[in-house]
Formats: C-alpha cells, structure tokens, sequence
C-alpha cells in the first residue's frame, strides 16, 4: 500500500504541534498562538519583600512583550510548599508558573517529605536573581564585628538567641551553621516569616538573625540593626562594604538565596524557550536590572538546562546540610 504525502504546510503544523506552538484539538489543529489568555506567576510569598517584587518586574516585562496580561497570585505558607505543590499539579500548558527559590526547590525537598518533586514536577524556565544572606544583630548589642559578638556569647552562654523565618528554612540553617562554626550555644527562635523575626530583633526580643539582604538592609541603614557580614562566598554589590562571614574567620556559612522561574512538568519546549528568551532580555534591561539590585540582589539569567543543572547541585548541597546540621522535621 503506497504511503500517503503529506504537504509541506503540513509538515510545518505535525513540527509545530511537537514543539508546543500550536496545539491539535477535537476540531483539528488549532493555529492559537501562546499566549493568548492571562499567564499568572505564581509567588510563595505575601505582597511586598523581595520574591513578590522580582514576580511583578517579570510579568509587567511579559505583559508588554505578549500584549496579554501577565498578573502575580500570592500563595503563602507552608515555608513555600503551598504555591509549589500548586503549581506542580497544574495544567502544563504555561499559562500557571512559579516563582520558586532555595526554599521550594533546594531545601524544603532536602529537609521533609513533600507532595511534589523539584525536579520531575517541574520544567526550569530560567534563573532571575541571586540574594546573599545578611548576618544582623541588634544595635543595642555591645558588640561592633563577628569576633565580638562570638566572644560575647561565649561569655553567657545560652542568654544569646537568633531568629528565623521559621524551621527548616534558610535563616534557620545559616544560624545552625553559625552555631557549628563558632562552637557558640545559642537558641533557635522560629517565626512565621522573616519580617517578625527581624522585628523582633529589632526590638531586642532576639539578638541576631541571617535574613535576605533585602529584608534587613533598609533597617541596617536607618540604624535599627547592625551588619555583622555576608554569609555568602563573596561580599554583594549591593553592600560592598560589609564582609563576608568567612573573611572574619568563619568560612561554613555559605547559605546565598536564589530565585528563577518553573513551569509544571510536560510544558511544550517552545513555551519554555520563549519564556526563557523574554525574561532574560527584561533581566538584561538597566532599568530592571537596577530595581533588582535595589532589592538587595543581583541579576542572574541561565538558561533552562543550566537551572535544572543547578538545582540538581543545590539539592545534594542542602541534603549535606541537612545532615551536619541534623536539624529534623517536626
């Protein structure tokens, strides 16, 4: 029986459709170009702070480039695995993605059994922006580097506490790292979020915290709270003033916070690459880019193999963590 040819228009439709540009529907193949509809990023976090800002930079550059509206759904809680799970179990069709960080896809999934696998439940899309960690201590404490502050606490052991954004997240692992590098005893205080913890550091409820550079900077400036260093690899351009933690001899408290963009799993490569495309050209506008660094952060693009890539790294990294720390899940 001799085969059947086929044009070369339709040649183009059966490589289109294999591609995600278009899709084939009960009617037959459907030409509608992606997107043609409202793409939502959705974001772990509460309005204002830093992951809300670099979703809302991404979606208005979106929102112009597509003429579709791009919006920001704010899903908080459960340290991030609320909005991720979410995303996870959505429609692949690129119209549901996630802003997602070291939190949802390095250390939550090191740190507890979850409902959703960072790396099978998810096509990367592409880095946005790197965050250091800033150790902070209240400006009442009589102490003005790291060397002080550890000789203070050894000399009251246990009077000493630090906050965090809540257990097993990434202000709680600098603090127990903190603690396993200075051979210092000081206690855990967990907070539903970052920005109580800070403020209550401010207050003096807690003496110290590593929160994002981008929550405790603002404060570090009008006075309410000291920088004691960078608890990263290297000092931020943001601040290049402070040093890091390990320039002041503690080098293992490495704990730098990422962010990039995820789409659920099975979503068309086309819609993956153009995403990609887009976003790293909004990242690479000055304008944008500067709103980022005024954030406390710095622009970082990859490509999607290169973020899948890294977030295969950071996975063993924080699962290493996790056991020298022994910090467990409740």
């Amino acid at each position: 029986m001799p085969h059947k040819k086929i044009s070369l228009s339709q040649s183009f439709f059966y490589f289109a459709i294999s591609l995600g540009l278009i899709w084939p529907t009960s009617e037959g193949i459907s030409q509608t170009k992606y997107p043609s509809r409202t793409v939502t990023i959705v974001v772990t976090n509460p309005p204002g702070g830093g992951t809300d800002a670099f979703a809302r930079f991404i979606a208005q550059g979106l929102s112009t480039k597509f003429g579709q509206s791009v919006i920001v759904d704010n899903k908080p809680g459960g340290n991030g695995t609320i909005a991720t799970e979410y995303v996870a179990r959505a429609q692949p069709d690129g119209y549901t993605i996630l802003l997602g960080y070291t939190a949802t896809h390095s250390i939550n999934p090191a740190f507890s059994k979850l409902k959703y696998d960072p790396i099978k439940d998810f096509e990367p899309i592409g880095m946005i922006a790197f965050s250091p960690t800033l150790m902070v201590a209240n400006a009442n404490l009589p102490v003005n580097n790291v060397k002080e502050l550890v000789a203070l606490i050894k000399s009251k052991p246990g009077t000493v506490n630090f906050a965090s954004a809540g257990k097993g997240s990434a202000p709680h692992f600098a603090g127990e790292l903190f603690k396993i590098s200075t051979g210092t005893d000081i206690l855990h205080v967990p907070y539903k979020g970052a920005a109580p913890g800070v403020m209550d550091t401010i207050g003096g409820t807690t003496q110290i915290m590593f929160p994002s550079l981008f929550t405790a900077y603002p404060h570090v400036k009008a006075g309410k709270l000291k920088a004691m260093g960078i608890a990263g690899e290297k000092r931020s351009k943001a601040v290049p003033d402070i040093p890091t933690l390990a320039e002041q001899g503690i080098p293992d408290v490495n704990v730098p916070q990422w962010y990039g963009l995820f789409a659920p799993a099975n979503t068309p490569p086309a819609i993956i690459q153009l995403l990609n495309k887009e976003m790293n050209l909004i990242l690479s506008d000055p304008v944008v880019e500067k709103k980022i660094e005024d954030q406390g952060a710095e622009v970082e693009t990859s490509s999607p193999e290169q973020l899948k890539q890294f977030v295969q790294k950071e996975l063993i990294r924080w699962k290493n963590v996790v056991a020298k720390t022994k910090i467990m899940p409740d």
